[in-house]
């Protein structure tokens, strides 16, 4: 089944390469959608697909890239929008 999920992720993930590893798994794994950090530090991740390569991202995010540490990690599922052609780096 396909759905959507929104991740906020939290700690030391700017500046240690967390979009563009993030977005190297999601591509691997055939979602869409975009990695894109926020004014406050965090890492928002917006992924598409089958739920259970969704779950394999939410793992992968969970630690994130060597020099990441996550300290909290926000999962919030919704239906998919179907909106996202690729997956992105904003």
């Amino acid at each position: 089944m396909k759905k959507q999920v929104r991740l906020i992720i939290s700690g030391i993930v700017q500046g240690v390469f967390f979009r563009a590893s993030a977005a190297s798994i999601a591509r691997s794994l055939e979602l869409r959608g975009f990695a894109r950090n926020l004014s406050n530090g965090d890492v928002e991740i917006v992924g598409e697909g089958e739920e259970e390569k969704l779950k394999r991202l939410i793992e992968w995010c969970r630690k994130g890239p060597s020099g990441a540490r996550v300290d909290d990690l926000e999962i919030e599922w919704k239906e998919i929008s179907g909106q996202f052609e690729q997956f992105q780096i904003r």
